[in-house]
């Protein structure tokens, strides 16, 4: 997670970019965002050069032509800051907009036109005020080691966090081992069609890509058909910031998904039906919608409107899943504990229609302080899959998986300490894949009173389908013996003796 020591580093960043006049943090992030990138580039490049010097092989695929190694950041960084601004800004940043487009430099063309990453780039606009500032951040940035990936997450995490704390948007980001549970526990595989409906800066798609290179990279690269699959038909992320639609654009061509289907797309406004290419059309949904707020009716759209009647974005967003998932299609996604046991009709509908409609697989609890420092909402992670179309019930819950999440590897405080002997996160995966290749027998035993444990369809049914863990949980209670009062009492006189005794020698010392 976030050090001090990076904290600090970053505080410093921003406060050289507040001074120099880019007050508003959604901004500077997304200027960090292009430096980072371009810093980035220049680290790629790099590698295929010292690949091509040990193969005596010619550099495969180079971000940068011969005559443009002024662009790249190792070398713009040594000149004068009035230099560096004038290359940064003429030449550098309308190099990065081209990349991925049809005549412009790099890879990721899509035959029928440019990438994704250069549409949401055109908007793009570089907003470092002078050479001083860029010429201070560029050496800040340069003095914090990213080759580890996580260090660049952290980068994005605590970022966010500050985009959080000054009532921008409200974005925050889902912490990088969640997405990664949630990932590892839906497994996708190369015919997976992945979708993130509230993609962000795409943290979920960015773990599903990671995901598949280390399960399947002989199949994904087996030829350039499952390639070009991989790379512009698996990824589908909807926003409807143009920024965050910009950052996760680069942050996916980073991790080397060339030209996923990252687009601006108001999801709980527009019609699936709408829009025939997405109703139906994903087999994984891996999401943590935003939740807080209600629309209005004219704001919401129709069909899912349908489903269920509700202003709630939080109910909203899972009959949007249900919408966007074909059959047989799963989702692994974070909801509110509010979803869970909520008394309203909307509430109700929506758990009937998973428990009985759709296959319900499992409820995992979360501590509250999961999210913070950035939010302290209690929440939980819901795996489904879609066995039937909306109102047209198949069905296939038999028994519900419930875990009780009490410590994810870090302190539940708004300092979120790494405590990595402390983590539920690997006894649930271990616990979930036994339940996928054994079946219920591998928690039948399991009672109440432990972590996990599986709870039948009809007993759920019969609580309004309440589907939070307390409500099926058993505490046992430990009895504690206590002294007779009259023990009590003689061992406090005991104790009042002792302190008068005390006071008189030390009045005795005073004199």
């Amino acid at each position: 997670m976030i050090t001090g020591e990076l904290k600090s580093k970053i505080d410093r960043i921003w406060d050289s970019m507040w001074s120099g006049g880019i007050s508003n943090p959604l901004s500077v992030i997304e200027q960090l965002t292009y430096l980072l990138f371009i810093k980035r580039l220049d680290e790629l490049h790099t590698l295929r050069e010292r690949k091509a010097a040990r193969t005596g092989q010619p550099i495969d695929e180079p971000i940068f032509q011969s005559y443009q190694s002024k662009l790249r950041w190792s070398r713009f960084k040594e000149t004068a800051p009035e230099q560096m601004f004038a290359t940064v800004k003429d030449e550098v940043f309308p190099f990065i907009k081209t990349l991925g487009s049809r005549n412009g430099p790099g890879g990721g063309t899509d035959a029928e036109g440019d990438s994704t990453y250069s549409h949401h780039m055109r908007d793009a606009i570089f907003m470092m005020p002078t050479p001083r500032v860029l010429a201070n951040v560029v050496d800040q940035l340069d003095a914090i080691d990213m080759a580890d990936a996580d260090t660049k997450g952290d980068l994005y995490e605590y970022m966010l966090g500050k985009i959080a704390q000054a009532g921008t948007n409200g974005q925050f980001r889902t912490p990088r081992h969640i997405i990664k549970l949630m990932v590892e526990m839906t497994a996708p595989t190369p015919n997976d069609v992945i979708c993130d409906p509230a993609c962000g800066t795409a943290g979920f798609l960015i773990a599903a890509s990671e995901h598949l290179r280390r399960q399947h990279a002989e199949a994904i690269y087996k030829s350039e058909t499952s390639r070009r699959r991989f790379n512009e038909d698996t990824f589908h992320g909807f926003d409807f910031d143009s920024t965050m639609l910009r950052i996760g654009s680069m942050n996916m061509l980073l991790h080397g998904v060339e030209n996923p289907d990252i687009r601006y797309k108001d999801s709980l406004a527009q019609s699936v039906s709408d829009d025939g290419n997405d109703a139906e059309r994903y087999s994984l949904i891996l999401a943590n919608p935003p939740f807080a707020g209600s629309l209005d009716d004219e704001s919401t759209a129709k069909d899912l409107q349908q489903i269920v009647k509700t202003k709630k974005t939080e109910l909203l967003f899972l009959a949007l899943f249900l919408r966007l998932l074909q059959i047989g299609g799963r989702a692994a996604i974070i909801v509110p504990d509010g979803v869970l046991f909520g008394s309203s009709k909307a509430h109700k509908t929506l758990r009937q229609i998973l428990v009985e409609d759709q296959k319900f697989d499992a409820v995992i609890s979360m501590p509250s302080g999961v999210f913070k420092p950035y939010a302290g909402v209690s929440t939980a992670i819901l795996l489904f899959t879609k066995t039937g179309p909306v109102g047209q019930s198949r069905g296939g819950t038999d028994q519900v998986w419930f875990y009780d999440m009490r410590a994810d590897g870090f302190s539940l405080d708004d300092r979120r300490s790494p405590q990595p002997d402390k983590s539920d996160l690997p006894d649930i995966l271990a616990r979930w894949q036994a339940l996928r290749a054994q079946g219920h027998d591998a928690e039948a035993e399991r009672k109440r009173t432990e972590q996990s444990f599986l709870v039948p369809k009809a007993e759920i049914a019969g609580n309004d389908y309440d589907l939070s863990i307390n409500r099926y949980k058993e505490v046992e209670y430990e009895a504690v013996e206590y002294d007779p009062p009259a023990v009590i009492l003689e061992r406090l006189a005991k104790l009042d003796a002792e302190i008068a005794e005390g006071r008189e020698a030390l009045e005795a010392l005073l004199q």
